[in-house]
């Protein structure tokens, strides 16, 4: 059975990543990038759908384990009866084909130790055939080649790499594991030692050039790690996390794919980035958004692949059980096809705030931001899905209206301070009204807040975000009285739903429940703060927190009644909301463009 969420580590080299168990089991990993299919797959099954142990014979739980400091060099460490080891797991930047590197350490008395290898292609369904030479062993099927270089003898039993062995203390046994398209040349084989030398230098050298003197700067620094780690290196793209189908309702069906990047995902990381001193990381995420938004603005996307691809379809996996029974496994992701609303408003607030912040100009970004506009000019007033992927009916979502408001408002600061060209007075025109309809149909007088959609009993957490986008000021009565009611009856022991499934009849279309998503909380800390409710949101920060795992790692959502983290994992949008909320709390501007001009009441 797999490991509890939390108990994973990840490693990665800029294209993919895995996941490393407390039990020392490498049980994710898709080869050769992040929406590849996996070829250890026994997260979301079993050790037959491919896993790779490194540990004592005797296994269990490792004693402690810990990130080397400021770098993605994993290091976990067993007391045991004989002694004392260290495995040390690493994926280094890559340089043409993917290297997966494992050392391990004596460091008191001799350990034995075990390790087997289980290559399963496929998503855990391609048994490779396998040549194994002395301490070498060769596996291929299909458009996959794998090979296994270590410093002790291999043999093959039941489909998979076997050794056992004994390290003493002062002793290293090494092995390094190379993927590479079938039909290459197989490359050079990881030296293990350089290899670690080298991805030690890159991640200190790359967080070396942070700029950020506020406070919690250790989790800062750690999640701006894993921000770079998700990101696609060759497009810029961010993947919005590292792993498919890990379920947001324990046992439950809502288990999506987030191997993608969301273009939601684009203003709040570009404010991480820049807010930080990453202005190439900023700049690269930038085109990638240019590069995946451009074409017919009617054909605008929630979501596209790390390297811009459209066409993303969903499809289950039969067999695989899941994570732990969470069936169905999914990849790929239906919600392409939905229609939201908020998207065109957050992807012309994200190219809004690149041009704020100076990043290197791009002559056809304002000719892409006119064709959006022209569009939603059209549509602003239709109903939509909700940037949260409702599978229900569509409905006229407060902030997909908010967000189309923000880009209206963009677009006429555009003009007014750039000199930018296009229909001010027209755009000036729709600002008022979409803010008007807002205010008139989207809030309820009588409890004082803003609510789901037009008409809905119900919240929704994405309301936290009308102030920082600018629609209200902070010390507008109706943005104290959402944050209170969304605190009241989305909170569960103080984290935050992003909304309650059960109300207004099951809005979301979708049977079961899920835990409070980290995001949200993170919004509310920031809303606290923005209201002046200023210990209050340092308390939830630090709440927050102790959320993450023992290596700094936050996974999309939480079950405080268990104390475990839910859905899939490292989760970009929490570890994104953590640097905002600490920056904003250590006097950072909110996140947002404000101006002078109160907006319309």
């Amino acid at each position: 059975m797999a490991s509890h969420i939390d108990d994973y580590g990840m490693i990665g080299d800029l294209h993919t990543a895995a996941l490393v168990g407390t039990d020392g089991s490498i049980d994710w990993l898709c080869l050769p990038r992040f929406d590849s299919p996996a070829c250890f797959a026994a997260l979301l099954g079993g050790d037959e759908h491919g896993s790779w142990v490194l540990a004592p014979v005797g296994g269990g739980r490792c004693t402690r384990r810990r990130y080397r400091p400021d770098t993605l060099i994993l290091e976990t460490e067993w007391d045991t009866p004989e002694g004392t080891v260290r495995v040390i797991d690493a994926m280094p930047p890559r340089d043409g084909a993917a290297d997966l590197v494992r050392v391990v350490e004596g460091l008191s008395g001799r350990v034995p130790m075990r390790t087997v290898m289980r290559l399963r292609f496929g998503y855990g369904r391609i048994e490779p055939w396998i040549r194994c030479h002395g301490s070498e062993l060769a596996a291929i099927a299909g458009p996959d080649a794998a090979w296994l270089d270590a410093d002790v003898q291999l043999r093959v039993e039941d489909g998979a790499a076997h050794a056992e062995f004994t390290v003493g203390a002062g002793e290293t046994v090494s092995f390094g594991l190379t993927h590479q398209l079938s039909h290459l040349d197989r490359p050079r084989p990881p030296k293990p030692v350089q290899a670690l030398e080298h991805t030690e230098a890159f991640w200190t050298d790359w967080i070396g050039a942070m700029r950020y003197e506020g406070g919690w700067s250790e989790a800062v620094r750690r999640s701006l790690i894993v921000l770079k780690a998700l990101t696609y290196d060759p497009t810029g793209g961010i993947a919005a996390a590292a792993t498919t189908s890990l379920p947001e309702d324990l046992g439950g069906v809502r288990n999506w794919d987030y191997r993608f990047c969301w273009l939601r995902d684009a203003a709040f990381s570009l404010q991480a980035l820049l807010g930080t001193g990453f202005i190439e990381e900023a700049n690269a995420w930038r085109q990638w958004l240019l590069r995946a938004a451009a074409g017919d603005p009617a054909e605008l996307q929630i979501m596209y692949g790390i390297d811009g691809q459209h066409w993303l379809p969903e499809q289950e996996l039969d067999w695989l059980p899941g994570y732990r029974g969470s069936a169905p496994v999914r990849i790929g992701n239906a919600a392409t096809g939905q229609f939201q609303l908020d998207v065109w408003g957050e992807t012309l607030d994200a190219l809004h705030l690149a041009r704020e912040a100076d990043l290197q100009a791009d002559a056809s970004a304002w000719d892409l931001q006119l064709a959006l506009l022209r569009f939603l000019e059209e549509h602003w007033d239709d109903p939509d899905d909700g940037l949260w992927e409702i599978r229900g009916e569509q409905r006229h979502f407060v902030h997909s209206k908010v967000m189309a408001w923000a880009a209206f408002d963009r677009a006429v600061h555009a003009v007014e301070k750039f000199g930018l060209e296009g229909p001010v007075e027209r755009w000036r025109d729709l600002r008022t009204r979409v803010h008007a309809e807002v205010c008139e149909q989207g809030f309820d007088p009588v409890r004082g807040t803003f609510t789901q959609f037009y008409g809905s009993n119900g919240l929704d957490a994405a309301l936290l975000l009308i102030p920082q986008v600018g629609f209200l000021p902070w010390d507008d009565p109706r943005v104290a009285g959402t944050v209170d009611a969304v605190q009241a009856e989305l909170s569960r022991d103080g984290f935050l739903m992003r909304y309650d499934v059960s109300a207004d009849g099951g809005v979301d279309g979708l049977p079961g429940e899920e835990g409070v998503f980290l995001a949200c909380t993170f919004w509310l800390v920031d809303a606290l703060h923005g209201i002046g409710r200023e210990q209050e949101a340092r308390d939830l920060f630090e709440r927050l927190l102790k959320v993450r795992n023992d290596l700094g790692l936050l996974s999309e959502e939480y079950d405080p009644a268990t104390g475990r983290q839910l859905g899939n994992t490292p989760q970009a949008y929490s570890h994104v909301g953590l640097v905002n909320s600490a920056r904003h709390l250590s006097g950072a501007h909110p996140a947002t463009t404000p101006r002078a001009v109160r907006p319309e009441r």
